[in-house]
């Protein structure tokens, strides 16, 4: 006879997410996604000039190879961050600093 399955079960997703949360590392699993994503986030021609991305206590640190996108990215610094957080569902970014 088949046992019956745990009433309490909770899906794969949900657990992991617990898990994460319990252990302090779910910003740093946001930031890790929200990084991977920047080429789709930002577009191609603006993943291809930026590198050297990564955030540390809430500030996106970009390194830029292009002026003229160091400027773009420099007039809209405040709807990026709104994007990023509002991808992740959370505030994961404060401010933007751009090199």
């Amino acid at each position: 006879m088949k046992k019956d399955r745990n009433k309490e079960s909770i899906p794969m997703k949900d657990a992991l997410s617990n898990y994460f949360k319990a252990m302090g590392m779910e910003d740093k699993i946001n930031e890790t996604r929200l990084l991977s994503q920047w080429g789709d986030i930002m577009g191609e021609a603006i993943a291809k000039r930026t590198e050297d991305l990564y955030i540390k206590d809430e500030k996106l640190f970009i390194r830029v190879n292009s002026s003229v996108i160091r400027d773009e990215l420099q007039q809209q610094k405040a709807e990026i961050v709104k994007k990023l957080n509002t991808i992740a569902g959370r505030k994961i970014i404060s401010e933007i600093f751009l090199k």
